[in-house]
């Protein structure tokens, strides 16, 4: 009787794990197509918006004339999404007193004022599925 049950109960779990998420983050307004784009999701807005020292972030590079990218099995919940422009491809936001010399992108495309916008401003809710989410890059120098 046990062997019937076992599997009958995995096909229950299964059933009523909460699956995993797809993420899409299309890219638009980059100023040119030297170096590299640097994607970073984090649900900790402690690591927010530098989620490099995250151990939960989901990181990816591409070349900076890619236009779309692509997350496969990411746990549903409350993500911000943070793009750079890596024009020299040093991997770092060069800046200059303070102010961002490479262009950077968020999750919802908040208005940029002064210092980064707040984890709540530009959270995402990744169902389980597929969500996609644009940004447009920024440059202030």
């Amino acid at each position: 009787m046990f062997r019937l049950a076992a599997p009958a109960f995995a096909l229950f779990l299964i059933a009523a794990s909460p699956g995993t998420a797809t993420v899409e983050v299309d890219i638009s307004g980059l100023r040119n197509m030297r170096g590299q784009i640097h994607v970073c999701i984090t649900q900790n807005p402690a690591y927010f918006p530098d989620c490099r020292k995250d151990p939960r972030a989901i990181r990816q590079s591409a070349p900076a004339t890619t236009r779309e990218l692509r997350f496969t099995g990411v746990a549903p919940g409350r993500y911000a999404v943070t793009l750079f422009h890596d024009e020299n491809t040093n991997h770092r936001l060069d800046t200059a007193v303070g102010i961002p010399r490479e262009g950077f992108g968020f999750s919802r495309n908040p208005k940029i004022r002064f210092g980064a916008p707040k984890f709540d401003a530009v959270s995402i809710e990744l169902a389980p599925a597929f969500t996609r989410t644009a940004v447009h890059m920024q440059y202030l120098l």
